[in-house]
């Protein structure tokens, strides 16, 4: 039997938010890109203009589907919304700093940051929730789109759980790996079952220049 065709995700993480920049946790809450983060999909779009891409799927999430706009619209495609693309969600700590958590809920705090797979914070989503989700949603867009390249608009979150799954890093395991903001993150796939492997990682070539661009602007 011929081997699955390898399907080319280009996983994007959004631009960047005012929250971002403030080390606030976002989750599921819609928060917009703020200038930088509007900038910056501007410069993912050109940076992309040469690569042929079959389509453009985002997680619904304003801050997500405003960094594919740019990317679908120079190629008169239609993004595809895709919910299960979304943030983890967070529940009791959304909307608030690392340091108001730690202060506010100390033994959530301290559970979350164990990092234990089947502990959920109130209100959220369990690792194994969220895991299984994300997973799903990579299995199934690379069997719909097999053989073909395809951007996803995601969020760090899912960047986390696609780099583990790959390298087989358990989920507890300390953090290697980067998931920066309009940052181009290269995967090959292929389907049945699932296997992840990374060619490119954390790729921010197209916003070396970011500080004096946007002071200029």
């Amino acid at each position: 039997m011929a081997p699955a065709p390898l399907t080319t995700l280009l996983l994007i993480r959004h631009g960047e938010t005012a929250w971002n920049a403030e080390h606030r946790i976002q989750g599921r809450l819609d928060v917009p890109l703020s200038m930088t983060g509007v900038w910056q999909s501007g410069r993912l779009a050109e940076r992309l203009a040469s690569e042929t891409i079959d389509a453009v799927i985002s997680s619904d999430l304003a801050r997500a589907w405003m960094t594919g706009v740019p990317l679908a619209d120079a190629r008169g495609l239609a993004m595809v919304p895709e919910p299960r693309l979304r943030e983890r969600v967070f529940g009791i700590f959304e909307g608030k700093t690392l340091d108001e958590i730690a202060a506010e809920h100390p033994q959530e705090f301290a559970a979350w940051r164990a990092r234990d797979v089947d502990w959920r914070m109130p209100g959220g989503e369990s690792g194994t929730e969220f895991i299984g989700r994300v997973l799903e949603a990579m299995h199934e867009i690379a069997a719909t789109y097999a053989g073909q390249t395809i951007a996803v608009i995601t969020h760090g979150g899912v960047l986390d759980v696609v780099y583990r799954n790959a390298r087989a890093l358990a989920w507890d395991a300390p953090r290697e790996h980067l998931m920066l903001n309009a940052s181009i993150n290269r995967v090959h796939v292929r389907t049945g079952p699932l296997r992840l492997q990374i060619a490119d990682w954390a790729d921010v070539g197209h916003l070396a220049d970011a500080q004096d661009e946007t002071v200029a602007a």
